[in-house]
């Protein structure tokens, strides 16, 4: 281990940053998330290194000194891909797949993306949108309209049926060496990620096309760090449906089952440390927090690992995250059943999908 610590600023000072600066302390990185509104530019030296855990950000004397950083990693592409129509261009360019999609035009209209797509038209605005907001659906049997204010600010959709939602975190370094976890399946409830589990025995089988598919982002990028790709599942065909320049929440569930979590792994990628190659500890759950007030019984709940962001609980908030790893699928059933007790009602839906995934 490299004896003088090396300092790295993450641009944000949420839960992500927070939780890789906790990554950071046992490789001896002095890790300092900013936040976006702070007033004063940070102490930044030539030699120190600057990340980011969001994709975009107001401008503010902070955030400027930041990104005007010589060693802001991947500067260049976090523009590139928190806009939906050029992130959707640098995919279709690669030949990559994705949903048949269309910029929305000042002269666009909702029946010529009806004639192109379908019945089904989902409108994502460019920029800024998460968790399910952002969204517009256009159904032609409806007769709705684009929105006034999304036109050029939107790109349109052809709806997919597909069968379930995947994700891939995996990370590269300045070498060009990139690992990669196993395959995420994930439960959107309203747009929000609320549950989910890896590995998958049943999703092995589609592992080195989604490695495929990301190892072409991160090489043709020359990205150095975690990156999390989202893919819909059409029988056994991905389809990306967004990127995440950064750690993601579906990699949340590496800091109990991988002997390195995306955190330390994004950050060993960053600092020019070796990567490894993470072992994956059994089977692994993740339950997201979302609007749900802290319950000091999380802890008694065997094999529960409880991470609390503390933040204001409100609606649609996420305010922390449980994992359970273990290698009997039998244990974290039973773990899953405890926990069900001490969540809200609208919770049983994710503890049955997890249940029924082992």
């Amino acid at each position: 281990m490299k004896s003088t610590i090396k300092r790295i600023w993450v641009l944000g000072a949420g839960q992500l940053g927070a939780m890789l600066q906790t990554a950071g302390r046992p490789l001896n990185l002095d890790v300092r998330p900013v936040s976006i509104d702070d007033t004063q530019a940070p102490d930044l030296q030539a030699d120190d290194i600057v990340t980011a855990e969001r994709e975009q950000w107001p401008e503010s004397v902070a955030t400027n000194a930041l990104a005007q950083h010589p060693r802001f990693i991947n500067s260049t592409v976090f523009g590139r891909l928190a806009d939906r129509k050029t992130q959707k261009t640098l995919i279709d360019e690669l030949g990559l797949a994705t949903a048949p999609w269309a910029h929305v035009e000042t002269a666009t209209t909702a029946a010529e993306l009806h004639n192109k797509f379908g019945e089904r038209v989902l409108l994502k605005r460019r920029t800024g949108g998460y968790d399910g907001k952002g969204q517009h659906w256009l159904t032609q049997s409806n007769g709705g309209e684009i929105p006034g204010t999304w036109h050029e600010q939107a790109i349109a959709e052809q709806a997919i049926n597909f069968i379930e939602e995947i994700s891939l975190v995996g990370a590269r370094n300045a070498a060009g060496e990139c690992v990669f976890y196993p395959l995420t399946l994930n439960l959107h409830v309203d747009g929000i990620l609320l549950g989910s589990t890896a590995p998958l025995e049943r999703l092995a089988h589609l592992q080195q096309q989604a490695e495929s598919m990301l190892g072409a982002l991160l090489q043709h990028l020359n990205y150095v760090g975690v990156m999390a790709m989202e893919c819909f599942r059409v029988d056994d065909r991905l389809i990306i449906n967004e990127l995440a320049p950064r750690v993601h929440n579906s990699g949340h569930w590496t800091q109990a089952g991988a002997s390195i979590d995306q955190f330390e792994l994004h950050l060993r990628a960053i600092a020019d440390l070796p990567l490894g190659t993470p072992s994956i500890k059994g089977r692994n759950v993740m339950v997201n927090l979302v609007g749900t007030p802290a319950d000091e019984q999380w802890l008694a709940i065997p094999g529960a690992e409880v991470v609390w962001y503390g933040k204001t609980v409100h609606a649609g908030r996420k305010v922390g995250h449980i994992n359970i790893s273990h290698a009997d699928p039998a244990f974290i059933i039973q773990s899953l059943n405890l926990l069900r007790a001490h969540l809200p009602s609208h919770y049983n839906q994710v503890i049955d999908w997890l249940i029924q995934q082992h």
